[in-house]
């Protein structure tokens, strides 16, 4: 980049939630975007909205200042960082908006460092339709004056946009949002069964409970649009997505020494909910294991 030149932006993975992120980008940041997806149709419509479409990583590299990430998982993330790497022409600043392991994410942003490229993680929370509106909770770890530099490009994408800590802090804070969300989820779901086998209807056991200290973000949401109406849709955060993020927790307090109670039950009730069949519903559906709607035949999970 020349000086006085505006910043090219890239962005590399175009999915449930990296497409509208990367729609946003380039509404609301006024930058040239250049994007890339190995899937063609997520391609296209990041096209449709502006962006102009690299055919490789390399490409992206080659063209962007600052290279934006929402892929699967660390694996991914890393295999891109060195195909960058490899470009003949690098970025400045590459920002992870997945969701990652910790230790790998340092061990990455270090790696980057020896080789002049600042990193940091940002992934997001919420749902995808947050994606959409640019109000997702972006969770950021690195240093203070690179998030500085792509605070404005966040905040394009997201309403809560938090600066944490060193690498790898972005990531803590986002695994762990998503880890109490999911115990609290399981909490509703016997909440509910509790209350329904009493007589009492969720939406207005949840309602009134609304109204009490019991309330919270997770009960008016996933209680009241989910949970209470058995309405579990697909491609609305998966259960697989969930099993991961709250595998990367429990990975997480391993390496500290500690084991988890009430993660681990919640782990295993998610995995048994993906083996009965729910493994591309919305989460909140392990109710349909906890209240026994679903008697599924499965064996003692270890």
């Amino acid at each position: 980049m020349k000086q006085n030149e505006p910043e090219i932006l890239g962005f590399i993975g175009l999915g449930v939630m990296g497409g509208p992120m990367c729609a946003n980008l380039l509404n609301k940041s006024g930058r040239k975007v250049v994007a890339y997806d190995s899937a063609q149709p997520a391609a296209d419509e990041a096209a449709s909205h502006g962006a102009e479409l690299a055919a490789s990583v390399a490409q992206v590299a080659e063209q962007a200042d600052i290279v934006f990430l929402s892929l699967p998982a660390i694996d991914q993330v890393e295999t891109v960082c060195e195909a960058i790497l490899a470009a003949p022409r690098r970025p400045s600043l590459i920002v992870d908006m997945s969701t990652s392991n910790v230790s790998r994410t340092r061990a990455l942003a270090t790696r980057l460092a020896a080789e002049g490229i600042a990193f940091l993680d940002a992934p997001v929370a919420r749902t995808k339709q947050a994606a959409v509106d640019g109000k997702l909770f972006i969770s950021v770890g690195g240093a203070e004056q690179d998030f500085a530099r792509v605070a404005p490009y966040l905040n394009c994408m997201g309403s809560d946009v938090l600066h944490c800590g060193e690498a790898g802090s972005g990531q803590i804070v986002k695994i762990l949002n998503n880890y109490m969300v999911f115990m609290t989820v399981n909490a509703l779901s016997e909440a509910i069964t509790i209350g329904r086998q009493a007589g009492m209807d969720a939406d207005k056991l949840l309602s009134l409970l609304s109204q009490g200290s019991a309330d919270s973000f997770v009960l008016r949401n996933h209680g009241m649009k989910s949970l209470a109406r058995d309405d579990f849709p697909e491609k609305t955060f998966p259960m697989t997505y969930a099993i991961k993020d709250c595998s990367l927790a429990l990975d997480l307090a391993r390496e500290g020494g500690f084991s988890p109670r009430i993660g681990a039950y919640t782990h295993d009730m998610m995995c048994r909910a993906r083996d009965a069949g729910f493994a591309q519903n919305y989460h909140p559906a392990v109710i349909k294991l906890i209240d026994g709607s679903v008697k599924a035949d499965l064996p003692e999970r270890v």
